[in-house]
């Protein structure tokens, strides 16, 4: 018997299938990426929300104890002080979901990430025109 694949269409229909106090979290992530990236565009990549600006910034997805939060390993090693204190692996932060996310960190991550990608966008660019 096959099991089916639950995809999500948008950002809003993935937060939409969970109970209002993840949603809130989730929105309040939302805000926080957009705010930092507004030229980011949103889609779902691997199942999950994410923002993309020349690339993927920043994806993240909510489970049953934690806010999975994906920058990237370079978005975790430039703060690797500040992200001591969380689970992590190379690419993922884990927030507990029963403890306020720390969203300064959030927009610093994000804010590095978005820097990041545009020069990288720049450097594509500058090679292409040589």
């Amino acid at each position: 018997m096959k099991e089916t694949k639950v995809t999500y269409a948008s950002i809003d229909e993935y937060i939409s299938t969970f109970a209002p106090e993840v949603q809130e979290i989730l929105q309040t992530l939302r805000g926080v990426i957009k705010e930092e990236a507004p030229d980011a565009k949103e889609k779902i990549s691997y199942q999950m929300p994410t923002f993309a600006l020349h690339g993927n910034l920043v994806h993240f997805a909510a489970f049953k104890n934690h806010i999975g939060f994906y920058p990237s390993p370079g978005g975790i090693e430039e703060f690797k002080e500040e992200v001591k204190e969380y689970h992590k692996s190379k690419g993922t932060l884990q927030f507990p979901i029963n403890q306020p996310l720390p969203y300064d960190l959030i927009r610093k991550i994000v804010q590095y990430r978005v820097a990041s990608n545009l020069k990288k966008a720049e450097s594509k660019s500058k090679s292409r025109r040589s």
